[in-house]
């Protein structure tokens, strides 16, 4: 027999309020189609109004959308600070991603990235922890290249790295504030759009070949790792992998 604080320890997210910052596309998007789908309303944040507008568009009625430049301080202070209280935050912004070898290397363009991926994570820890009710959670979003790097991930490894680090820091600061991440191997997202689409395709079936679990990853297999982070209430300061199995070839 199932004992009334089992059910309890089955959590979901009905009636839960959760927040995806860059939740108008890709995993975010997948994020909060999913958490709706579970019974809670969702807020997703991106720094353009149009892409906002078409995120609401294709989520149920009640879903709200914001435009906040998430590298600006004043605008993700403010965000916060009219939202209100709120269940889960989820960090998945990020542009596209621009591989180059270290010689090729962009300054402004890997400050950028910077700026938005770990900068952004760690303003939006600042302002957003205040507002999340008890039993609530922080889920930030890295990637493999931080633990496997190859040739032309410089930045991009060192910022997964760095947001890997900041999850740990975040878990002991905010305690007993949950935050966790999810360091993510190849997704069919929009964060390869700046690659030629032939070369995306050549990507996409090399991994197929060598990914031990046969395909490339979907949105909603990011999805399923942030609610899952979301609806459990026992890990803090983690990192859970989804890539396939690409950490192991």
């Amino acid at each position: 027999m199932i004992k009334p604080e089992q059910n309890e320890r089955r959590s979901t997210l009905r009636g839960k309020r959760v927040i995806v910052l860059g939740g108008t596309s890709g995993m975010g998007f997948a994020t909060a189609e999913a958490a709706v789908h579970e019974g809670a309303s969702v807020v997703v944040v991106s720094s353009r109004q149009e892409k906002v507008d078409a995120a609401v568009s294709r989520l149920p009625q009640g879903a709200e959308g914001h435009a906040v430049d998430l590298t600006n301080e004043t605008q993700v202070r403010d965000f916060f600070g009219r939202i209100g209280e709120f269940d889960h935050l989820v960090f998945t912004a990020g542009d596209p991603l621009q591989l180059a070898t270290l010689g090729e290397v962009n300054m402004d363009a890997a400050r950028q990235m910077f700026n938005l991926r770990y900068w952004g994570a760690l303003m939006a820890a600042k302002y957003g922890s205040v507002n999340i009710r008890s039993g609530g959670s922080i889920t930030l979003a890295s990637g493999t290249a931080g633990v496997r790097p190859q040739k032309g991930c410089t930045v991009v490894g060192s910022v997964c790295g760095a947001v890997e680090a900041l999850t740990k820091a975040l878990a002991v600061e905010l305690s007993p504030l949950r935050v966790n991440a999810v360091r993510f191997g190849l997704m069919r997202t929009e964060m390869w759009s700046g690659i030629p689409e032939g070369d995306r395709n050549a990507m996409y079936k090399a991994a197929e070949k060598s990914l031990p679990v046969g395909r490339v990853g979907e949105p909603e297999d990011a999805a399923e790792a942030f609610l899952y982070l979301m609806r459990e209430k026992y890990s803090t300061g983690q990192t859970i992998v989804v890539d396939g199995g690409a950490t192991l070839v």
